[in-house]
């Protein structure tokens, strides 16, 4: 009996390491821009299972392995988009949270997913959302444990916010005992319990709000919110964790204090300065300008409570134009620009339109896409697998009909979408 089931063992992996091996497949394009900078023409993507194992010409296919022929698409990197909130798709998010579940918002947060990734976005980097709990991750595990086809996420399950902060709810009365939206903590040992908890609940970035917000009622994004002594305590203890800090920061001063603490990145950068520019290439910060938001708010969302809040604060306008300024002249300087939209609704195609708003801040398309993929891949620390079509990679490849490095516009508009070696939309 042992003698037969050793021959059954062996007979089990020599199957297991031939015949039932993965199967290679070939994808050719007119046109790779594989995330690096490169651009081959005429170009042959081998993959094996998840991973890409060859790039080269289209007369480098192994004889017997299947073909899909993208023809004059050109193929790209999966696209990243490094600041989302799934659960956010309404005006009056800061209560909205209350009126649906957790178990609603994961159903509903899944398809907005799951739309997301058939546009083109093969990883999403959430910056806290509107949900009491967490669903965010269980969405995550469903879709890793292969439950689901998804994107890969990453992110912040809050925003830790201050009382009286852009995560707190700061228009109802007294006596109402209503949960923020936020991860509300004060004080640097309220600060290190919040971190705790949301690594505790999968978090693998820690999101702060060391500024107000321009779109929630009762602050103000030219005010700092947070200590010195309790940056310190957040940031203190997410390296023992070694979780990376992305900071919520609009004000100037506020900008410079998440800088000089260590952040990885700094999102929206509203109030930026030539000071605040030079910080960040000293520091190695990364900068998450997030511009496509304020596109929605003027196009789908004109009458917005929280817009008009906004706009009487009467720095809206001041703060874009010194947004564009500052951030032209940190294209300029070298600063590293990673791709995130703010994603609070959009429809599925709309956050592409990113790319074009980098451009006209003076990005060349092609830098532009490096900074959704790329950049965006090392910022997340996962250059290993994603941000680039290089061999050893993960197989997450878009396409699209003409050249977006002569109209960007064309990554609104993916045609194609596989991830982990899985095609998910091919469409002509």
């Amino acid at each position: 009996m042992r003698f037969k089931h050793y021959w059954l063992g062996v007979i089990i992996v020599g199957l297991a390491s031939t015949g039932l091996r993965a199967q290679k497949t070939a994808i050719v394009c007119k046109q790779l821009i594989d995330g690096t900078g490169k651009v081959i023409q005429n170009a042959a993507i081998i993959i094996e299972a998840d991973r890409i194992i060859a790039i080269g010409g289209k007369n480098n296919i192994p004889k017997g392995v299947p073909i899909t022929d993208l023809g004059e698409y050109t193929v790209l990197p999966g696209l990243i988009d490094a600041h989302v909130h799934p659960f956010i798709d309404k005006d009056d998010y800061q209560v909205d949270h209350l009126r649906r579940s957790s178990a609603q918002k994961a159903l509903e947060g899944l398809k907005n997913m799951q739309d997301l990734l058939y546009a083109g976005w093969t990883t999403l980097r959430i910056a806290g959302d509107a949900d009491v709990a967490y669903a965010q991750f269980d969405i995550r595990n469903a879709i890793n444990k292969g439950l689901f086809v998804g994107p890969h996420i990453f992110g912040a399950g809050h925003y830790i916010s201050v009382t009286g902060g852009g995560g707190d709810i700061n228009f109802l009365s007294y006596e109402q005992p209503i949960i923020a939206d936020g991860l509300v903590a004060n004080g640097p040992e309220e600060m290190r319990k919040a971190v705790r908890e949301e690594i505790k609940h999968g978090s693998d970035w820690i999101k702060i709000l060391v500024t107000g917000a321009f779109m929630t009622v009762g602050d103000n994004p030219q005010d700092v919110h947070f200590s010195d002594e309790e940056l310190k305590a957040v940031m203190d203890e997410a390296a023992r964790r070694h979780k990376p800090v992305m900071a919520h920061a609009h004000a100037t001063e506020g900008i410079k204090m998440a800088i000089k603490a260590g952040v990885r990145s700094v999102e929206h950068g509203s109030y930026l300065d030539e000071e605040g520019i030079n910080l960040m290439l000293q520091h190695g910060t990364y900068l998450v300008p997030t511009l496509a938001v304020g596109l929605f708010f003027q196009e789908k969302y004109f009458n917005s409570k929280a817009l008009v809040k906004a706009v009487q604060l009467g720095k809206h306008d001041q703060a874009e134009n010194v947004k564009n300024r500052m951030l032209s002249l940190a294209i300029q300087k070298g600063v590293k620009i990673a791709l995130g939209t703010d994603n609070v609704g959009f429809p599925p195609t709309f956050p592409a339109r990113e790319f074009a708003e980098l451009v006209k801040l003076g990005m060349t398309p092609m830098q532009a896409i490096l900074a959704g993929t790329k950049v965006n891949a090392e910022m997340m620390g996962k250059e290993k697998d994603l941000g680039t079509v290089e061999v050893g990679k993960l197989a997450d490849l878009i396409a699209v009909k003409g050249d977006p490095l002569i109209d960007i516009t064309e990554l609104q508009r993916v045609k194609f979408v596989m991830i982990g070696g899985k095609p998910i939309k091919h469409e002509k």
